[in-house]
């Protein structure tokens, strides 16, 4: 019985990943200021930072972009597949060089149950 016991402890311990690796598509990348830019920043910074941003956006590295509600930093959907990649991009702005913001990023991929769906159309299609 302690064996059982030890043998179920054991397999729980381990996690479990039910759903296929998939690979990364795109990086979200949370803006967050550092500190709140002055007058005199934003004078000097943001009239490069917008050129810089659409520059990037017609490159096709930029997807989306929003500010946040609280107005603390810029998310970005970045049409990338590496964090190096993300973080490069993201030091390339002017906000960026000059200090006054930081990022979050996140890698995002395809929506891995759907994985299940495909199998089940799969087995019920096999006489196609």
């Amino acid at each position: 019985m302690d064996n059982v016991q030890d043998k179920a402890a054991t397999t729980a311990d381990k996690p479990k990943h039910p759903f296929p690796v998939v690979p990364t598509t795109k990086v979200l990348a949370i803006g967050q200021f550092t500190k709140v830019p002055t007058p005199e920043q934003i004078k000097e910074i943001f009239p490069k930072e917008v050129p810089a941003t659409l520059r990037l956006y017609l490159a096709g590295k930029i997807d989306q972009w929003w500010i946040r509600q609280t107005q603390t930093g810029p998310v970005f959907l970045l049409n990338v597949t590496s964090l190096e990649e993300a973080r490069a991009l993201m030091e390339t702005l002017p906000l960026g060089q000059a200090g006054l913001i930081k990022h979050e990023f996140f890698e995002l991929g395809p929506l891995t149950p759907l994985h299940l769906l495909l199998t089940a159309v799969d087995a019920g299609n096999e006489h196609l």
